[in-house]
């Protein structure tokens, strides 16, 4: 591939970019208004306006984005991760042009794509999802719904059946709440993705989110680099994440045998769909090392940082060499020392985690090194605007064991300048939170889990 068309925006499409410049192939960005004057629209040997700031009129315009792609000559087409990455209607239409779709086939976006297939698929392979419905539960019928509810024992999570990123997610303790909460559930599942579909989990308690980067090819080979512990969460989604996981389920001989187990059954979830490309397996995970299969997030994450750290990849270049039909080496790739990002966002801790627009007045990173990446979107001058996700950065710290790579995020961080000026004055970022949950005994002794990071900001 000679070009390619990057459909994400952000520190996303910098990622991307940046790996196909050392690659030598050039790249077309796209971008809303609102992102007119972005790093990523600098960085790239070309860029086009795409529409509004919304991302539907924009960034989810799929044959706006596929015009754009032929009409420049682009060969192939990379999703980044989030917006159209996970949609099959996209990869189809990407296809249909006749340029490479660099993510999984159309087939294995559509089996992870609703989580409901995606947990018959792992059933199908014998990893077992938590106790659940089987389909979507029907809002219209209330005695109906608690029957199912009390057949699988409270708490529940009611889940949205399409999309992620934890919106719709809602916790259910008792029978009287259940039929407000499958409402909430289902309207936020209609206006972020479309599908009303809701179902029912049980709710794991004290939960730790374990997660397995996969990479697949079209010839056969199959291969798990290691697990991320997620567990690090707000508003059930993650700001800090490492590799490996430090659970104490994962300690000893014992544990290196479940940490193997758990990296053969992700393999078998993705295998069984003809998966191709990188991907995701999710899990959540008891006090006792109880692993459940959760769902798929069939493209790369926002988190797999931390895992090139560990194991000296680029997953970007091994996504544009499997798209064009190589294959994965065919060793397992030994996984060193210890990796940590922390997620840097324009938000106030103290309320909630609420974003906080503004300009970014001032913007000093500490120096890169081999221990050290900053992956961003933004430049000194930047607007954190309303219509995105808030997020300013990620610091990527490694270290030979945990300890270190926990001590070298916090000098990173501790060196960073920022100051985030809003509408009416000084606007928050969570900078100092980050430092704070770096220091807390239960994270510094890996005995943490989802509800760590909301327990800190509470002042618990």
């Amino acid at each position: 591939m000679r070009k390619i068309l990057v459909a994400n925006r952000g520190e996303i499409a910098c990622r991307v970019i940046r790996t196909c410049k050392r690659l030598g192939i050039a790249t077309v960005a796209v971008y809303s208004d609102a992102d007119a004057g972005s790093l990523h629209v600098k960085q790239a040997d070309e860029a086009v306006r795409i529409g509004p700031a919304p991302v539907k009129d924009s960034y989810l315009q799929i044959e706006t984005l596929v015009e754009v792609a032929r009409k420049h000559g682009a060969e192939g087409v990379h999703p980044g991760y989030g917006l159209l990455s996970e949609r099959r209607a996209f990869a189809e239409a990407v296809a249909a042009a006749g340029i490479t779709f660099i993510g999984p086939p159309p087939e294995a976006l559509d089996a992870f794509g609703d989580k409901l297939k995606a947990r018959a698929v792992a059933r199908s392979v014998g990893v077992e999802p938590p106790p659940g419905s089987d389909g979507p539960i029907s809002l219209a019928d209330p005695a109906a719904l608690a029957a199912e509810a009390a057949r699988i024992g409270f708490p529940i999570l009611l889940k949205t059946a399409g999309g992620g990123g934890g919106i719709g997610l809602q916790i259910v303790h008792k029978p009287e709440d259940l039929d407000r909460a499958a409402r909430t559930s289902s309207d936020r599942g209609k206006s972020a993705f479309g599908d009303e579909r809701v179902y029912i989990e049980r709710y794991v308690t004290s939960p730790r989110h374990i997660e397995v980067q996969v990479f697949c090819d079209g010839h056969g080979g199959a291969v798990a680099l290691g697990e991320r512990e997620c567990s690090v969460q707000r508003r059930h989604q993650k700001i800090i994440e490492e590799a490996l996981s430090p659970a104490s389920f994962f300690q000893g001989d014992e544990g290196q045998r479940r940490r193997q187990r758990l990296y053969d059954s992700a393999l078998r979830v993705v295998q069984a769909a003809g998966y191709r490309g990188a991907g995701t397996v999710e899990f959540i995970a008891d006090a006792d090392g109880n692993l459940w299969f959760l769902e798929v997030n069939a493209r790369l994450q926002v988190e797999h940082p931390v895992t090139e750290m560990i194991s000296g990849l680029d997953l970007v270049e091994w996504q544009i060499r499997v798209a064009r039909g190589e294959p994965l080496p065919s060793l397992q790739p030994s996984l060193r020392g210890h990796s940590i990002e922390a997620r840097l966002y324009a938000e106030d801790p103290a309320k909630k985690f609420a974003p906080q627009p503004g300009k970014l007045a001032r913007l000093r990173w500490p120096d890169p090194a081999d221990d050290l990446r900053i992956e961003t979107g933004f430049e000194e001058g930047g607007d954190i605007t309303p219509y995105y996700d808030p997020l300013i950065a990620k610091l990527v710290a490694r270290g030979p064991d945990r300890a270190s790579a926990i001590a070298r995020l916090d000098r990173a961080l501790a060196s960073t300048e920022l100051e985030l000026v809003g509408p009416r004055g000084p606007a928050s970022t969570n900078l100092a939170y980050l430092r704070t949950v770096l220091a807390d005994p239960r994270f510094a002794g890996g005995s943490y889990d989802t509800s760590l990071a909301e327990a800190i900001a509470s002042g618990k």
